[in-house]
């Protein structure tokens, strides 16, 4: 029996339609944007972890879970001001709306 293929995409459209998968779905890619931008926006101002750490009042090790993207914890609005600010820029909050409310 030859198995049929389905594409990621194709499944993940499918079970974006159940509001507690999507739920949780949303949520890791939030995390996961979170530890891009701050990674890239270290790298671009050129210090270590470490670095950020100190200039934003917090352990080098908060930092590396927040880079890493698998802490399942959500950072607070106030540690992402610090971070912000240690990296002299600014903190961005949005609402990306889905369909009419």
């Amino acid at each position: 029996m030859k198995a049929k293929r389905i594409a990621l995409k194709d499944v993940i459209k499918k079970e974006l339609k159940d509001s507690e998968f999507s739920f949780y779905f949303q949520h890791e890619k939030s995390i996961s944007k979170i530890a891009r931008l701050i990674r890239d926006a270290r790298l671009k101002v050129g210090i270590t972890q470490a670095e950020l750490a100190a200039r934003a009042k917090t352990s080098q090790t908060v930092i590396a879970r927040l880079e890493s993207g698998i802490d399942k914890r959500t950072p607070s609005l106030d540690l992402l001001e610090r971070i912000a600010r240690a990296l002299k820029a600014k903190l961005l909050v949005s609402f990306e709306y889905q369909g009419i409310l």
